[in-house]
């Protein structure tokens, strides 16, 4: 294989290449790192043969493109989104870019210096390649080398990426709501700009920090799940950020990504560096969008996932059955209820600790509430533990309710401004975690609770977005820096807790998916994709998720219902099939459960954990899309050397008494047999590939099933 970054001194051109894909770039005769290809794999020498774009100006009302510049700036004929733009002492906007050498710290790394000719600013480009995946990592740093005045960094994006000149562009995202996240929008890209963006403090629930990007034109038509070339990108960063999509009439796009959204500013003092954080850059040759998902999870399993290897627990979790009203006795009975079915880990949700009877009080202050739990936590922990399972428990570190000890204590430590409303919502403020203080505070509260209490597992969540996100007696003055070191903390913490913890495991929430990315995903072992538990739902939910998340990821319950959020009632076969599909968690009152649904939920159960390996770990395809209630649905996932796969399908509302046609299974060996585990019936892997799996779903409403094929 090539080397994984190569360079050609004489032109200033530079090759990166993984393992089936190529990317290059070189810095013309001005000192402008300008982009020269990204898509199939190239020699340097190839590299070195392509020709800048834009050399010749087809009027002087047109300038220099984003799609031809490595980063976007601020000045000069630059009239496209500026992926930099910085404000000097004196006023001066404009960037100019002047080569100032390059570093590598190792083989797969690549670092562009450049200064600017006048003033005291260093801009690094960086690179990072992954030989044995296809992704590669992009980041900017800014360095203020002066003595005097401060440089404000209006903004500062990771990366522009370009993309080759087609006639047509697609977009695919994820848009939502709380409780409707996710969910896979694809649409062709207007000229102009797009931009995709969150302001809420976090990833937010409306939209997810990546998009999808594929091409038409007469040599070669749009992807679908199964062919074509798709470009990517996914930033990984846990607040606020924006995308920017730039499509000029000449069909040039670029896609610039960063931290921050509009109007975030930050104040780049003498001898300081601001470093974004990276931007996750896939193009996939072809595969279509299941070949770029599974290349996602691939990557996020090998280098982004603390405990890829691991399989997850069955997990069960208090709060349908409880609500707030949690004591030792009623959750002691819930873990038996559960330990009985097989669950492996009991999660004790909202409203153990401080005050907190409702939402009104209590948040911030971390201690056992005596009335419920007179010894503490830990004979229920012990408890627990005694019946087989870890033990978890819910947490909301970053908020407070003004109805707490915390809050009458120190009310400075809200983001708030000064002679303005602290807006409540869900009766909480939010705690200014860019506060050393705060962050403190948090982690040595937390690594308290984990550690005498025996905790084996935190739910750590976050029920509201950023308002009022001032610090007025912030050191510097520089209040809007909050806004990333808000987050910096945030991962700070998590990444102490599990120094501190090896063996702790934590879930990321924010009233479901609201904050999720790759940088979340390195500090934890799943997410709580949504609060809405709706079986029919869901489906749509993670065919969303999956489209960069990985499954070992994404976890699903089964509810009670009619459903919390839905009102919508659907059989218990169905709604453990899909949340079988994910992680499975159980989250009903089992009190309640009569006998017959308790002995097919241990059923269903021990079916989970006989396939959950190939779930979990397994290549995902998805054969067909959830689309109306009358269709079925279908994923399919199959271990390394397709030696096993397992299959799930739904189909909500039959039509006519009509058999739906043979599933087409997909990524099976075609000359390897494979038996039925349910049937014992033999099938060839070319015959499922051809004419497919007869998934013989009974002729009812929600109907679905499960099929484990294992090669003979």
């Amino acid at each position: 294989m090539p080397a994984a970054i190569a360079h050609d001194p004489a032109t200033r051109t530079w090759l990166l290449t993984t393992r089936r894909t190529g990317y290059a770039l070189r810095i013309d005769e001005r000192g402008v790192p300008r982009h020269l290809h990204w898509g199939g794999p190239l020699t340097l020498a190839q590299a070195v043969s392509l020709p800048l774009a834009g050399t010749k100006w087809r009027s002087s009302f047109e300038g220099l493109a984003a799609a031809e510049e490595e980063l976007t700036v601020d000045g000069g004929n630059r009239y496209g989104p500026p992926a930099l733009r910085v404000r000097f002492a004196d006023g001066t906007r404009a960037l100019t870019w002047q080569a100032d050498g390059h570093e590598q710290p190792d083989p797969a790394t690549l670092l562009l210096h450049f200064t600017d000719p006048h003033y005291p600013l260093r801009t690094t480009l960086g690179y990072r390649v992954h030989p044995d995946t296809d992704v590669i990592e992009r980041w900017t740093a800014l360095t203020h080398t002066g003595k005097a005045d401060d440089i404000l960094v209006l903004r500062a994006d990771s990366a522009t990426l370009s993309l080759p000149p087609r006639d047509h562009y697609r977009l695919s995202h994820a848009v939502g709501l709380w409780a409707a996240e996710t969910q896979l929008k694809r649409e062709p890209l207007p000229f102009g700009e797009t931009v995709l963006t969150s302001r809420t403090g976090t990833t937010s629930h409306q939209a997810q920090p990546w998009a999808i990007l594929d091409a038409g034109d007469a040599n070669e038509g749009w992807a679908d799940e199964t062919q074509g070339q798709v470009w990517s990108a996914a930033l990984a960063w846990s607040g606020s950020w924006q995308l920017t999509l730039h499509r000029t009439p000449d069909n040039r796009l670029s896609l610039s990504a960063g931290a921050g959204h509009d109007a975030v500013t930050v104040a780049l003092r003498p001898g300081e560096t601001h470093t974004t954080p990276p931007v996750l850059a896939l193009y996939t040759p072809a595969g279509g969008f299941g070949g770029l998902s599974r290349a996602w999870h691939a990557h996020l399993r090998a280098k982004v996932l603390p405990h890829a290897d691991e399989t997850r627990p069955v997990l069960y979790n208090s709060w349908e059955a409880t609500g707030f009203s949690v004591t030792l006795e009623n959750q002691s009975r819930l873990a038996a209820h559960a330990a009985a079915l097989g669950v492996e880990l009991f999660v004790m949700d909202d409203g153990w600790f401080g005050a907190r009877r409702d939402d009104h009080a209590g948040l911030g202050d971390w201690a056992p509430y005596p009335g419920a739990f007179p010894a503490g936590l830990r004979p229920l922990a012990d408890e627990v533990h005694r019946l087989g399972m870890a033990f978890g428990l819910w947490v909301e570190p970053e908020m407070v309710n003004p109805d707490s000890d915390l809050y009458r204590a120190r009310p400075d430590w809200v983001l708030h401004f000064p002679h303005r409303a602290r807006t409540e919502l869900r009766n909480q403020l939010v705690l200014n975690f860019a506060r050393p203080d705060v962050a403190e505070w948090a982690h040595s509260r937390l690594t308290r609770l984990v550690a005498e209490n025996d905790v084996d597992y935190l739910k750590w969540d976050m029920n509201r977005p950023f308002s009022e996100a001032g610090w007025p007696d912030e050191p510097s003055g520089r209040g809007d820096r909050l806004w990333f070191d808000y987050v910096r903390n945030y991962h700070s913490v998590l990444d102490r807790l599990r120094a501190d913890h090896p063996r702790l495991r934590i879930e990321a929430c924010s009233g479901g998916g609201g904050r999720v990315d790759p940088a979340v995903l390195a500090r934890t072992d799943q997410v709580w994709v949504s609060d809405n538990t709706d079986a029919a739902d869901r489906l749509v939910i993670q065919q969303g998720y999956t489209q960069v998340y990985p499954v070992r990821t994404m976890a699903a319950w089964v509810t009670d219902v009619p459903n919390q959020q839905t009102g919508r009632s659907i059989p218990l076969r169905f709604r453990f099939h899909s949340a079988m599909s994910g992680v499975l968690g159980v989250g009903g009152d089992l009190t309640r459960w009569q006998p017959a649904e308790l002995k097919e939920a241990e059923q269903l159960i021990a079916e989970y954990k006989a396939v959950r390996h190939v779930v979990q770990h397994g290549d995902l395809f998805r054969l067909r899309p959830p689309g109306d209630l009358q269709s079925v649905s279908a994923v399919q996932y199959v271990t390394p050397e397709a030696a096993e796969t397992v299959a799930f399908g739904w189909l909500p509302q039959p039509r006519f008494g009509l058999r739906p046609a043979p599933l087409r299974l997909a990524g099976l060996d075609r000359d390897a047999r494979y038996r039925d585990t349910r049937t014992g019936e033999l099938h060839y892997g070319a015959a499922l590939a051809e004419r497919g799996l007869d998934l013989q779903l009974p002729s009812e409403d929600w109907a679905s099933t499960m099929v484990h094929l294992i090669r003979t």
